[in-house]
């Protein structure tokens, strides 16, 4: 006969490794995120009807298919999508040589407008599919073996998975 802390104890465990084995095989309830090269990212810009609408703010890549309105074929904003927009967001810039990853020259004001817009605009409204390959590979394809996602700026990876 099971005493009355035998008995708790295994109830205690059988309930933990009920959680736990929850927790390992939990379904995910959205499409898997994938890596982007700029070619990629470029076949989603907006001028295809039916087509998803995709930009990417500092190396993530959102779907902004909701706001067609903005991002679509001939909208005002059309000019970011198909690509990474991360300057022209700081800036909030159409000009063609905004239109870029490359934060270098940024002032501080701009690198705190693109981080408020980043995080209350497009991570508050739209959902992630996936990042830019640049965060992680060399430009000849290779993998960067240097690349950690806690050393690159202004993006913080924790926050994203």
């Amino acid at each position: 006969m099971l005493s009355v802390q035998m008995y708790l104890t295994l109830c205690s465990f059988i309930i933990l490794s009920s959680f736990a084995q929850e927790l390992r095989h939990k379904p995910v309830g959205t499409k898997p995120v994938r890596l982007f090269t700029d070619e990629d990212l470029a076949k989603y810009n907006g001028q295809e009807d039916g087509q998803p609408i995709y930009m990417a703010v500092k190396g993530v890549v959102f779907d902004v298919s909701s706001g067609k309105d903005f991002y679509g074929k001939d909208a005002p904003y059309n000019a970011l999508v198909g690509k990474d927009s991360t300057r022209a967001v700081a800036k909030m810039s159409l000009k063609p040589d905004d239109l870029t990853s490359d934060t270098s020259g940024l002032t501080e004001e701009q690198m705190k407008s693109l981080e408020d817009i980043f995080i209350n605009v497009y991570k508050a409204k739209y959902p992630i599919v996936g990042y830019t390959s640049r965060r992680i590979l060399n430009e000849d394809g290779t993998p960067n073996k240097n690349f950690k996602p806690e050393d690159q700026p202004n993006f913080t990876i924790k926050e994203e998975f």
